[in-house]
């Protein structure tokens, strides 16, 4: 489910943290299923389970999980999840696209530029 690669230069933790953010916008891991515990998962990967934990406040606080006292963490419905992905990737594009602006990036280039990205030719 995990695996973490050491020659990533990115933390240990936020490798772990991308890697459920993407499996449970996918779908992968369904709304409401049981988090791996702390514990469990820092055995499978051989890391320490601070690790662990930092990443699952991270995606407590990111909004993909949810913890249940004495029972542990919970994937939050994806519906939520992919909601505030959207507003997230909004937001990317606004800023983009500022800063394009102010480089002369025309609307035009722009329309291309999406028109790539979602396969329509524009000529």
């Amino acid at each position: 489910m995990i695996v973490i690669d050491y020659q990533d230069r990115r933390p240990i933790y936020e490798q772990i943290v991308d890697r459920f953010e993407l499996l449970i916008v996918k779908g992968a891991l369904e709304p409401d299923s049981q988090m791996p515990s702390v514990r469990q998962m820092a055995m499978e990967l051989s890391i320490n389970p601070n690790t662990i934990q930092k990443a699952y406040v991270i995606l407590e606080q990111e909004g993909y999980i949810y913890p249940v006292k004495g029972k542990g963490n919970f994937v939050t419905g994806n519906q939520a999840v992919r909601e505030k992905k959207k507003q997230a990737c909004f937001q990317k594009l606004e800023d983009c696209l500022l800063e394009g602006k102010e480089f002369g990036v025309t609307r035009e280039d722009c329309m291309q530029a999406l028109g790539r990205v979602y396969g329509e030719v524009r000529v």
